[in-house]
Order: structure tokens, then sequence, then C-alpha cells
């Protein structure tokens, strides 16, 4: 086995010992994030219903020109923000943080503080 084929592999390990636990329902869903290079995306997540409830990333037409390259902690603020404004804006309050495989630190660590501040409770 060569070694991204080993990496990808741990990966997804982690991505489901991680998901394991986290079961988004109407009254708390789920926080979803996914980090690229160049961009981070994010989603509340109904998994009862199956629904996405609000979403947000740097890659969207009106944040796009605010946040300019979207892969650094200053796009991660505002897009914690964004995510915050509108899950608010949907009724939405409570939230359980999905990280999947990424460590908790630099961008989802800024992206999360900027939620919270936002008024969004983790």
């Amino acid at each position: 086995m060569n070694h991204e084929k080993a990496n990808a592999l741990q990966r997804q390990r982690r991505r489901f010992r991680v998901r394991r636990g986290i079961r988004g329902t109407s009254e708390r869903p789920r926080l979803s994030v996914f980090r690229s290079n160049k961009h981070l995306y994010v989603q509340v997540i109904d998994d009862e219903q199956g629904r996405t409830l609000a979403a947000a990333s740097t890659a969207d037409k009106d944040l796009r020109g605010s946040v300019g390259y979207g892969g650094n902690k200053s796009a991660a603020e505002a897009i914690g923000a964004a995510i915050a404004k509108r899950a608010l804006a949907a009724g939405i309050d409570k939230v359980c943080f999905d990280r999947r495989e990424y460590r908790y630190h630099g961008r989802l660590a800024a992206l999360a503080d900027a939620a919270r501040a936002a008024g969004l409770s983790f």
C-alpha cells in the first residue's frame, strides 16, 4: 500500500470515528465543516430529516468579495459569523460541531470562535 493511500485511509477512519458520536437533531443540528486549500464550506444539517438548514462558504458570491482568499483564518472568522447569522435567521441557536477529520486548531478554531461570538451555542 502506498503512502497516499494509507494517509487517505487514516483520514477516513478518523472522520468516521469523530462522526460516530455526533448526530444532528431538529433541536440541535450538526454544524459540518469541509476545508479545502482555497475555501471553507459550512453547513447546518438536520440528520433526522436529512436536510441542510443553513450554509455558508468562502465561494459564495455575496461573501467572496469581502473575504478575498478563502483559505486563511480571517476568511474562517468571516464564514463563522456568516453561518451564525444565517442559522439564527433560520431559528437555530444550538448546534453540535462536526470537525470531520480536521484538528481543532487554526482555521477550524477561528471559525468556531467567530460563530460562538455571533450567537451560536456549541
